[in-house]
């Protein structure tokens, strides 16, 4: 193999890898934020981890994250939960932040 190749194939490997870590990193935001969301919906136990994993789940019905944040400010709405838009995207940022440390430290 040639430098070049030996490079595009290090080039492949890291994309690849970086991908991965951000797909991990959405879906543990997502899990969180489910878990937020329930704890204000008054979910618990069980009902609040099947909540999240609704969450995780609805992050794959269009690109981005719009999807997440129409399911959580929906459920907001029909239980009457007070909760901003500005707040919910917030509570999303925040929470990304963390789910990145999450990662970075389990790998």
């Amino acid at each position: 193999m040639t430098t070049f190749e030996d490079r595009e194939k290090g080039f492949e490997a890291k994309f690849k890898h970086d991908q991965e870590l951000q797909f991990k990193v959405a879906n543990r935001r997502n899990k969180l934020l489910g878990l937020w969301a329930a704890d204000l919906l008054g979910l618990r136990g069980d009902e609040a981890e099947e909540y999240a994993k609704e969450v995780v789940a609805s992050d794959f019905e269009e690109p981005g994250d719009e999807d997440v944040f129409n399911k959580i400010s929906s459920d907001f709405a029909a239980r009457n939960v007070d909760m901003s838009e500005h707040m919910v995207r917030k509570k999303m940022e925040d929470l990304m932040s963390t789910a990145r440390d999450q990662i970075r430290d389990e790998v």
